[in-house]
């Protein structure tokens, strides 16, 4: 692994940890939402149990992406189709990579619930039924090993250069962080941000237990992309709303990394399209 290489991993993990420890411990200073009585906290409770199903899972990606992923990625980036134009460079091309990765990335996320396959994988996020920080750490490797996969093909046919994606994956990082998130905003700061951005109370409504609004709001940072193509969710945002996947309840870590094979019901039928 080239110097450059090292210096721009170390430059974002210590940049999304530190953004990480900030909403894990602001949450809990200043929570928008009480989680429901059947996740307490306290030690040993489902509370507990819950962040520790979460931790698992991420403690798993963590120790398998590099060894899987991040080659593929280096591979796919050193390999790419040669064709960009000059003006493709630069903070602009930056700029633009960034613009043109979160499209993207928003078509493989509607992808995920609209695809049965997909969604076999991206159900075991899904399942979580209360959201703070750490929600935003919780996947199944394989659908790390599939997005990992589609991401390598995009960028071996667009040419984006290294940097641009793990620029991308900093922000992407943070931004899932921040929107999956339970701080308390002030309604003005939301509204605002909300413009422009994927926020806590638009994201709750992704992860709503209903699956009309479930399948809805798949941006990740800009908010634009969900009004274009008609799967923003209208609906406002209740601290009430049950979270999770509509007639399903979360799962013990060894079981949710056997869900996507267990051809779960929910799993094998096309999935509810948003009904605009």
């Amino acid at each position: 692994m080239g110097e450059g290489l090292a210096l721009l991993l170390s430059g974002k993990l210590a940049i999304v940890g530190l953004w990480f420890l900030a909403f894990f411990v602001g949450e809990r200073l200043r929570p928008a939402a009480l989680p429901p009585p059947s996740l307490a906290p306290g030690r040993g409770t489902p509370a507990s149990r819950r962040l520790l199903r979460n931790g698992g899972l991420w403690v798993i990606n963590s120790a398998l992406s590099p060894l899987l992923i991040l080659p593929l990625t280096i591979w796919a980036s050193s390999q790419s189709l040669d064709w960009r134009p000059a003006w493709w460079s630069g903070w602009g091309g930056l700029l633009f990579d960034i613009l043109l990765l979160d499209f993207l990335i928003y078509w493989w996320h509607r992808a995920n619930h609209e695809i049965p396959f997909l969604w076999r994988f991206h159900e075991v996020h899904h399942r979580d039924q209360f959201l703070d920080a750490t929600s935003a750490l919780r996947f199944h490797l394989g659908e790390l090993l599939l997005s990992g996969t589609a991401r390598a093909a995009v960028i071996w046919l667009l040419g984006f250069p290294l940097a641009s994606i793990l620029v991308f994956e900093s922000l992407v990082l943070m931004a899932a962080i921040f929107h999956h998130s339970n701080l308390r905003l002030s309604p003005a700061i939301e509204r605002q941000l909300s413009r422009l951005f994927i926020t806590p109370a638009i994201h709750w409504l992704h992860h709503h237990a209903r699956r009309a609004d479930t399948d809805s709001n798949y941006g990740t940072i800009l908010a634009v992309w969900d009004s274009l193509f008609g799967s923003r969710n209208q609906n406002s945002k209740r601290l009430d709303m049950p979270i999770g996947v509509e007639g399903r309840r979360d799962l013990p870590l060894f079981k949710l990394l056997l869900l996507p094979f267990r051809g779960s019901r929910q799993g094998l039928h096309t999935r509810a399209r948003f009904n605009r």
